[in-house]
């Protein structure tokens, strides 16, 4: 059997928080016209609810990320890794910002484009995390 290493705890780490960001995200996309139909006042109690594991989440992504940018380096990186990396991080950004208008907005279009903007720049930023690692 293989064993894990520092570097496999923080990757893993990175990922599972990725999962419940990126995949609660889309999760809550499907569900929640059902949900409104079926029981509008729940959209809000199940929204908070996913709210209390997703930012904690958002956060494990931030620090893992610092993390795993302070152990492979990025100085000696290509300027095309660097670029990614770059706009990966810019993405990240505009997630979390559009989570953020998301949630507290009070009109429909505030939360329809935070939710949005948020899930695009989620998307984003995962698929540049995976071809940052597999260096593709």
């Amino acid at each position: 059997m293989l064993s894990p290493t520092l570097a496999t705890w923080r990757l893993g780490l990175h990922v599972l928080a990725a999962a419940v960001w990126v995949g609660g995200q889309i999760v809550l996309g499907g569900l929640m016209p059902s949900l409104h139909r079926a029981a509008p006042d729940a959209t809000g109690v199940v929204a908070r609810a996913y709210a209390r594991m997703a930012w904690p989440a958002f956060a494990l992504l931030v620090l893992t990320g610092i993390w795993n940018l302070a152990a492979i380096g990025f100085s000696d990186r290509s300027t095309a890794y660097q670029v990614t990396l770059f706009v990966k991080l810019v993405l990240v950004g505009v997630t979390g910002a559009a989570a953020a208008v998301h949630q507290l907005g009070h009109s429909t279009a505030a939360k329809a484009i935070g939710g949005a903007l948020g899930l695009l720049g989620a998307l984003g930023a995962f698929f540049l995390g995976m071809l940052l690692i597999t260096g593709s």
